[in-house]
């Protein structure tokens, strides 16, 4: 996977959102294949990269409504996101139960930060 759990996430957001999707999808290709696996790794894998999506969708806004609306959104997938992560890594015994834990908590943190920008831009 492209962090470890002592090296800190990028600072960069489209990056660090780029990174958490790809992450994910390497993630779920180690999982059994399951139909719930199956089906659950499909709903984490359009979460995760809609959470980058919508940022940069963001990042172009029209006006501070459309920005405002996308980063909600962002918000959103990230919440998603750590619900689906939740579900699988609860439901399946993963040699790589760390990694699903650390997805977990950055699909949290990426969460509090959209938060903290819709905060901030009202």
């Amino acid at each position: 996977m492209t962090n470890n759990q002592n090296s800190k996430p990028p600072y960069d957001l489209e990056e660090r959102t780029f990174l958490f999707a790809k992450d994910v999808r390497l993630f779920v290709k180690t999982l059994p294949k399951t139909i719930a696996n199956i089906e659950d790794s499909k709903q984490v894998v359009r979460a995760s990269g809609s959470v980058g999506a919508n940022y940069r969708e963001a990042n172009e806004a029209l006006g501070k409504k459309d920005f405002l609306m996308r980063i909600k959104i962002s918000r959103k997938e990230s919440k998603e996101s750590a619900c689906w992560l939740r579900l699988i890594n609860e439901t399946n015994i993963p040699d790589n139960h760390n990694e699903a834990e650390r997805l977990i908590k950055e699909a949290t943190e990426l969460k509090k930060i959209f938060s903290s920008i819709v905060v901030k831009s009202k």
